[in-house]
């Protein structure tokens, strides 16, 4: 049947108004979703919800605003990567979203646009995240979509194949970006040997190789109910809660089957550069630190805040940029992981400035290891520290991404209330002992990006040249648990 050029335009335009209203539609929600995501759960009552068929989350009930945000995590992530297939759980949270059950990928996307709902997967050394949100009027549809996606991924060949070129550009930026090199690099030698030390996004060569049957075995493997945990904050009720934690979660096997990890420590004392053609290098720096349940570990967060976490109130901040003006930013930052824990910082400056640079934060480090901080410098780190400890939770999603860690750190709902109480017990003999404890420059491992001068250190192989460095400091991002204390 020949359908006349009046006809099929007018059936176009019809079609293109649809299109500009559900457009339309969805920016609406979208703008709902930024207001309500930025009201807080006015009490803070954290429950401890157990399904009928016994999985075990926590919930915190807000009905003011009708959203609910949604943060889960299975255990394992990147260190649980097969050897020889580095990448394997990065390219797993990639596809979590390209179809699933008799759903295909483009048919899946089109439907979380249409209810506006929000997922997102990400990993890291010792977990897969998920972040889930949706506004009440569509739960019910946005909740079936979640449960396909966690238990039916469909990994079909086309969407692995597109994926794939995707992450492998990733990769091929990312290996003339400093930051990113300096990070990695980091990495792989404080941890040579052990799963921590490999390349978590995997390399041209491991990603090239990996195959739908990785993908299903990985998943298979890592995403089951023995590994899980769930925190839900917003409009939902205790007992509809339950019932979604079993029609989303209860599918997937009872155990994970997750690879061991042996617990390590960075191999201190090393030091490394790689060769890049850029104005300035990046530095990242660190060592061995507490772990999160060292009863020290709390007086070792206040002191970093001190030396490198403060922002523009710390020392390094003061000595490398302040006074001298070396660097656009410097810090260090506490990150404890499942089978270590380390401090680790970074700084980025002009090549012939870089050895100065690292010889100010070593220099730093022992003068607080030797002498601790100063009364003034202790308060008001802690002042601090208790007086923003509330904007951690001054959303709905940020309470539920701040519960979910306390989770996966394997800490109880009354963390909470007895955080800043653990923060001002921390006393100046605490402080000291705990400087001296582990800020040892010594046993500093560091990495340089760039053509650093007089670092007087074995040259690396040259990496790509890079159009531009990075105005400001390293941005070597820290795990999902980080922010920890």
């Amino acid at each position: 049947m020949m359908i006349s050029p009046i006809a099929m335009s007018g059936a176009i335009a019809v079609r293109s108004v649809a299109h500009i209203a559900s457009r339309l539609t969805i920016a609406f929600a979208a703008i709902v979703f930024a207001v309500t995501l930025s009201r807080p759960a006015q009490a803070m009552n954290i429950q401890t919800i157990k399904s009928p068929g016994g999985i075990e989350a926590w919930l915190v009930e807000e009905h003011s605003v009708p959203l609910m945000a949604l943060r889960f995590a299975f255990v394992g992530g990147n260190s649980q990567d097969p050897t020889g297939k580095d990448g394997v759980a990065n390219f797993i949270t990639a596809m979590m979203d390209e179809g699933a059950g008799d759903v295909p990928s483009a048919e899946f996307q089109e439907r979380m646009e249409d209810i506006a709902m929000r997922m997102s997967f990400d990993d890291s050394k010792d977990g897969l995240y998920g972040s889930f949100e949706t506004l009440s009027a569509n739960r019910d549809k946005a909740i079936a979509l979640l449960k396909l996606a966690i238990q039916k991924p469909r990994f079909d060949a086309d969407a692995v194949d597109r994926i794939r070129q995707q992450l492998l550009a990733n990769i091929a930026y990312a290996d003339k970006d400093p930051d990113k090199v300096a990070g990695r690099e980091w990495y792989a030698l404080a941890f040579a040997g052990h799963p921590y030390g490999r390349p978590s996004n995997g390399t041209v060569e491991t990603v090239s190789k990996i195959t739908r049957d990785d993908l299903v075995a990985f998943h298979k493997r890592t995403f089951a109910k023995s590994n899980l945990k769930v925190v839900a904050v917003g409009d939902i009720d205790a007992a509809t809660f339950g019932k979604m934690l079993d029609d989303v979660f209860g599918g997937l096997p009872d155990e994970a089957d997750l690879l061991p990890v042996p617990m390590t420590e960075p191999i201190g004392g090393q030091q490394k550069v790689i060769e890049m053609n850029v104005p300035q290098s990046v530095a990242v720096f660190g060592l061995a630190a507490m772990a999160r349940k060292d009863p020290d570990f709390m007086a070792a967060f206040v002191v970093n805040h001190i030396l490198g976490g403060g922002g523009f109130s710390s020392k390094l901040m003061e000595e490398v940029r302040e006074k001298r003006g070396l660097a656009y930013s410097v810090y260090s930052y506490l990150q404890p992981y499942e089978h270590t824990s380390i401090l680790s910082g970074s700084v980025a400056t002009k090549n012939e400035a870089m050895a100065e640079s690292l010889s100010i934060i070593r220099a730093e480090m022992k003068k607080m290891a030797d002498n601790g901080p100063t009364a003034e410098d202790l308060q008001a780190a802690k002042d601090y520290l208790t007086g923003s400890y509330a904007l951690r939770f001054d959303t709905n999603a940020k309470i539920a991404s701040q519960l979910l860690g306390l989770q996966v750190e394997g800490f109880g709902t009354d963390y909470v209330d007895t955080r800043n109480k653990l923060v001002e017990a921390v006393s100046m003999d605490d402080a000291k002992r705990v400087a001296k404890r582990f800020l040892n420059p010594d046993k500093l491992i560091v990495t340089v990006v760039g053509k650093p001068t007089g670092l007087g250190l074995d040259v690396a192989p040259k990496m790509p040249s890079s159009e531009s460095a990075p105005a400001g400091g390293a941005s070597v991002a820290p795990a999902k648990s980080a922010n920890p204390g």
